[in-house]
């Protein structure tokens, strides 16, 4: 390990020195060099020794030059305070060609001294893109230091959820592989989980309580697994959800149920701090519908519903407002509503993965190569009567960990001009999304301690015992 720490050291040149089991940086601008490009690319395909050298590089340099993983909680509970307001955080899941794109995000976040940002992976996510969350840290952390970002950085765990079958059939072993995923991600530097239980809603009880309840109970256990696993001088941002996203709209009604049963749970669990904001259901899907030409249908946002549900966290319970699934795929002119109405958080995915499927940069060759993969290997997706259009559009993201490095080893002018077009996307979307200036919140409200690589290493190790065991 030792000796692959310093080759990789000595790619910038004297401009970094280790110390320890840290590092000091006497030249910052030389991290925004090539060399951070092999680093990075160390830390996703290197073999063992050379790849976990990379990813402690990586770490150190982001606790040397203050881009620290971070929790958004303190932004998120001062806004419940009416201390700010006026903007919608976006939360983008960085899923394909994941460098690049991250790297187009800082762009076009520094352009407009933006700092309230959200780079998240869903459970799913990792699975079929193939980035568990130590490399999903990593890529995030270099692109940053690639890009000269010089704040703290906002990595969540999305929808860390249960999966209901799976539950019905071992409710406690589910649960705990949701543990088991909370602590790896934690022990990453992901400080911002959103728990989703709400797939154990039941809208067959009769009372409003009751259909919540396994949803409120199981959010509550999961919160105090985070508190006690929390790195010092950390406290994790957590989001619970109360209406799966695709299903049934959310009501405020829905909303006090399951925080009555919540915070008399949290109580029992003895955790002080609860949930930062919900996660509610207005009209999207993830990832939207597509019809059988392979365009979206047009989708129809209850407004009305997002706002009252916005106003009534913030009021009543002291969040940041309501978080609203599924939007990368809604018309433009749809955005400028979230700030405005007040909402806490959107979440985008879809859209950035059709761009890069789509963009006229990627090379025929390889598109052609990942469908017939898809042929082949994805046919569960596939329903009766779909189209070719309808199935790849649903399908493809399946060939995103298979052509990993496929992706990754394209030209680096192919590569930049896809991340053009990504840029000009989050350009967009930062505009109306009001995230200009928001790096003065950060600033303001944000103080991420130093963490030493190697004691998270220990703490993980832990903490995956202690939820296999079910503790």
């Amino acid at each position: 390990m030792a000796d692959h720490r310093a080759q990789l050291i000595a790619l910038y040149g004297g401009a970094v020195q280790q110390q320890g089991d840290a590092v000091k940086v006497t030249d910052a601008a030389r991290l925004k060099s090539e060399a951070t490009d092999k680093v990075v690319w160390h830390a996703v395909f290197g073999a063992a020794p050379e790849r976990d050298a990379a990813r402690w590089l990586l770490w150190e340099l982001g606790q040397a030059t203050g881009v620290r993983p971070a929790s958004i909680g303190p932004i998120y509970f001062a806004r419940g305070r009416g201390e700010c307001g006026g903007f919608t955080v976006p939360a983008i899941n960085v899923r394909m060609l994941a460098y690049d794109t991250a790297r187009a995000i800082f762009r076009a976040a520094k352009k407009r001294n933006g700092g309230a940002i959200l780079l998240e992976i869903a459970r799913s996510e990792i699975a079929y893109t193939d980035q568990r969350p130590a490399e999903y840290v990593s890529v995030i952390l270099a692109a940053a230091l690639r890009e000269g970002w010089s704040l703290p950085v906002f990595i969540q765990g999305d929808h860390c959820q249960v999966n209901a079958k799976k539950y019905q059939a071992d409710p406690r072993g589910e649960v705990s592989e949701v543990k088991k995923l909370i602590a790896e991600e934690i022990a990453a530097g992901f400080y911002n989980i959103d728990v989703d239980t709400s797939t154990l809603v039941d809208l067959s009880k009769p009372t409003l309580l009751e259909q919540q309840r396994l949803n409120y109970e199981h959010a509550a256990e999961i919160t105090h697994f985070i508190r006690d696993r929390e790195p010092e001088g950390v406290s994790v941002s957590v989001g619970a959800e109360i209406g799966e996203v695709g299903h049934k709209n959310s009501t405020v009604e829905e909303l006090r149920a399951f925080m009555a049963g919540y915070n008399a749970e949290l109580k029992k669990h003895g955790s002080p701090e609860g949930i930062s904001k919900i996660s509610v259901q207005t009209g999207t899907s993830h990832g939207g519908v597509v019809l059988p030409d392979g365009t979206i249908a047009k989708v129809k946002l209850d407004l009305d519903a997002l706002a009252a549900l916005s106003k009534s966290a913030r009021e009543e319970y002291g969040m940041s407002g309501a978080v609203q699934h599924g939007a990368s795929t809604l018309p433009p002119d749809a955005f400028g509503n979230f700030p405005r109405l007040e909402t806490a958080e959107i979440h985008l995915a879809t859209n950035f993965q059709s761009l890069v499927f789509d963009s006229a940069a990627l090379p025929a060759e390889l598109r052609e190569r990942m469908y017939r993969w898809l042929d082949g290997n994805a046919e569960s997706e596939r329903k009766a009567g779909d189209t070719p259009e309808q199935f790849y559009y649903k399908a493809r993201k399946k060939a995103i960990g298979p052509f990993k490095r496929d992706v990754w080893s394209l030209p680096p002018e192919v590569r930049g001009a896809i991340a053009a077009e990504l840029e000009r996307v989050f350009d967009f979307l930062f505009e109306q999304l009001k995230v200009t200036g928001t790096a003065a919140l950060v600033q303001k409200y944000i103080k991420a301690p130093y963490l030493a690589h190697a004691s998270l290493q220990r703490a993980l190790v832990t903490a995956v015992d202690d939820a296999e065991a079910g503790e």
